[in-house]
């Protein structure tokens, strides 16, 4: 039973880690490319569609690591799983004080009611969120190497 514990909290967190890092490294990309408008449209979008799904899908993922480490506590790797839960914590404390906010904000805009700077938010989210994609990279390397 742990080891389908194991190997199903590998997989969860491993694609929240590639939804993650697309959106970093592919998506984000692709609308700051197009023209303002269609740029700002597709990031209110992206933030509505994927700041539904995300919070569970990161609470979710922490949970499973919890479960894991108290299941696994005597098991070679407990410590990797410990560790990887609190980078999954420091990314929600991540998430909620510096991302949602400008998240919460973006996904409003409109082309007639987006603010002046709203590029300089939408750069700032971008900065911040790949300290966090960083951190959740480094969390799924650990509980890879706790499976080992």
């Amino acid at each position: 039973m742990l080891s389908a514990l194991e190997i199903v909290t590998t997989v969860i967190v491993g694609l929240m880690v590639g939804v993650e890092f697309s959106v970093a490294f592919v998506i984000n990309p692709i609308f700051n490319a197009l023209p303002d408008d269609s740029a700002q449209l597709g990031r209110s979008h992206g933030g509505r569609m994927l700041g539904a799904v995300m919070p569970v899908w990161y609470i979710g993922s922490l949970v499973l690591v919890a479960v894991w480490a108290i299941a696994g506590w005597h098991h070679d790797g407990a410590g990797l799983v410990v560790t990887a839960g609190a980078l999954l914590i420091l990314s929600v404390v991540m998430s909620i004080l510096l991302l949602v906010p400008i998240n919460n904000r973006g996904k409003t805009w409109t082309a007639d009611n987006r603010p002046a700077d709203w590029k300089e938010q939408m750069n700032r989210w971008d900065r911040f969120h790949y300290v966090r994609v960083a951190v959740i990279i480094a969390a799924f390397t650990l509980l890879v190497a706790a499976l080992v």
